[in-house]
């Protein structure tokens, strides 16, 4: 049977985790702090226009351009007003939490590709401090 298949024992385990962290209190929780923000056309528009401003900034200094003194006011003002809206601040944070999580999930299965069995905190440890060629089993999968 291919591990892909939709009656695979791997996509089963899949979706398993899938409805656990669906059905968790706390993803329900961060989840609905994002809704709110998307529902919120004011806390949107804030905050692409403070996005959008920050990446401007960013491009014009990364192209050698010194930037104002009034355009780094200009934005700061804007970022603290965006920090200031309990909505943004609450999707901002729930951006942070759910990015960790796919980040963390993602590791895990793909250290277990890469070794060959479940990775030990031992390996998380040591694959968070030199990256996955130090840990067994490594072996240059990971382009060292």
């Amino acid at each position: 049977m291919n591990l892909l298949e939709d009656n695979s024992a791997v996509m089963g385990k899949t979706r398993d985790l899938c409805e656990t962290i669906a059905n968790d209190s706390y993803y329900r929780e961060v989840f609905q702090k994002v809704e709110k923000f998307l529902g919120d056309d004011e806390a949107r528009l804030s905050y692409q226009s403070v996005h959008e401003s920050g990446q401007a900034l960013n491009q014009k200094q990364q192209s050698g351009l010194q930037l104002s003194d009034s355009e780094i006011a200009e934005f700061e003002g804007a970022r603290t007003e965006l920090l200031n809206n309990p909505i943004a601040s609450d999707f901002m944070q729930a951006q942070e939490t759910l990015d960790a999580l796919q980040s963390s999930v993602s590791r895990m299965v793909g250290m277990t590709l890469e070794l060959g069995r479940v990775p030990t905190p031992e390996d998380i440890a040591q694959a968070s401090g030199g990256g996955c060629c130090g840990g067994e089993g490594g072996g240059g999968r990971c382009g060292c």
